[in-house]
C-alpha cells in the first residue's frame, strides 16, 4: 500500500457517502494521511458523521463562491475565513479539489442556451477555484507537494445534458497545465484525474445521467466504469512521493473509455441496451 505517514492533506468537495472526494478522503487516511475535509456548509453536520467514523477530526465548511470576513459571511462559509483557520494546520503536502457547480435546469436543454449568469458561476465554481485555491495554498505547501482536482472526459468532447460543465472542464484541464509550469518553481505537481461518469450528487443533476452511465460501461473495453476505490487508489498514487516526476498530466481512471470510437463487438447487447434507454429518451425531448 502507498505509505502516506505524516502528509496533511486537505480535500474540498465530500458532500456525501457517493462523493468522488470522500472515497479519496477515505484512502488517504487508510495509506497514513492526516486529512481535512472542507465542505459546503449545508453538508458540514452529515461530512462530519461520515469524518469521525473514519478518524478525521476536522471539518470546515468552505463555500468558494463566497468571500469575506463579515459575521454573514463566515456563516456562509466564506473561503477567506476557511483560509484564516488552514493556516493553523500548515505545512499541507498536498491537496484535493473536488468542486463543482451549475444550475441542474440548464444541464437539461442545449448548451447554446447556456445564460450568462450561470455560465460565469460554472467557471468561477468549477473551474476558478482549483486556481484560487491552487495560490492560496502554495505558501502553505511543503516543497515537495502535489495539487490534484477532478476533471471529465466531457473536456475533450460533447455529452448530452453537461453542457457548460463539459466547458469548464476544459478550462479546468487547461488551468493544470499552467498551475504545473507555474508551481513547479517551487516543486509542486499538479495532476488531474479524469474519471468515468461516476453516479455521484453531482452527477444525478446531469438529465437523463442513468443512460449516459450505461452508455459509459458499453463504450469501455472493459465493459464497465472505473470503481471509486480504483479512482481513490490513484489519487493516492499522485499525491505520494512514489509520483514525484508527474506533473502536469491528466491521469484517465475510466476503464479505457477514452481510447474508444466505436465499442468493441463483444459490448454488442451493453450497448444495444444502452441505445434502447437513449431512444426512449428521444422520444420524450
Amino acid at each position: 500500500m502507498i505509505d502516506l505517514s505524516g502528509m496533511n492533506i486537505p480535500v474540498w468537495g465530500v458532500a456525501n457517502q457517493r462523493s468522488i472526494c470522500w472515497a479519496i478522503a477515505k484512502q488517504l487516511r487508510a495509506c497514513g494521511a492526516d486529512v481535512i475535509l472542507l465542505c459546503q456548509p449545508r453538508f458540514r453536520v452529515s461530512v462530519m458523521e461520515m469524518a469521525i467514523a473514519e478518524g478525521i477530526a476536522t471539518v470546515l465548511p468552505c463555500d468558494v463562491d463566497v468571500h469575506g470576513d463579515s459575521d454573514d459571511d463566515i456563516a456562509n462559509g466564506s473561503i477567506d475565513h476557511c483560509f484564516c483557520i488552514l493556516k493553523r494546520y500548515a505545512p499541507f503536502h498536498g491537496l484535493v479539489h473536488g468542486i463543482a457547480f451549475s444550475d441542474s435546469k440548464e444541464l437539461q436543454g442545449r448548451y447554446s442556451d447556456t445564460t450568462l449568469a450561470n455560465f460565469e458561476k460554472t467557471m468561477r465554481i468549477s473551474c476558478y477555484s482549483f486556481t484560487e485555491i491552487a495560490r492560496r495554498m502554495r505558501p502553505m505547501m511543503s516543497y515537495d507537494g502535489c495539487m490534484l482536482t477532478l476533471t471529465f472526459d466531457a473536456a475533450t468532447g460533447s455529452y448530452p445534458h453537461y453542457n457548460v460543465m463539459g466547458i469548464a472542464k476544459a478550462a479546468l484541464n487547461a488551468s493544470v497545465l499552467y498551475l504545473a509550469a507555474d508551481l513547479g518553481e517551487f516543486n509542486i505537481r499538479v495532476n488531474a484525474i479524469s474519471a468515468s461518469p461516476e453516479d455521484t450528487l453531482s452527477a444525478r443533476g446531469i438529465k437523463n445521467f442513468r443512460a449516459i452511465g450505461k452508455f459509459a460501461n458499453a463504450q469501455s473495453p472493459l465493459g464497465r466504469r472505473a470503481s471509486l476505490q480504483a479512482i481513490a487508489n490513484e489519487a493516492a498514487y499522485l499525491l505520494s512521493d512514489q509520483a514525484c516526476d508527474i506533473t502536469a498530466q491528466i491521469r484517465y481512471v475510466d476503464c479505457g473509455s477514452i481510447s474508444v470510437r466505436m465499442a468493441p463487438a463483444r459490448n454488442a447487447a451493453l450497448m444495444a441496451e444502452a441505445w434502447t434507454d437513449i431512444a426512449k429518451i428521444a422520444g420524450k425531448e
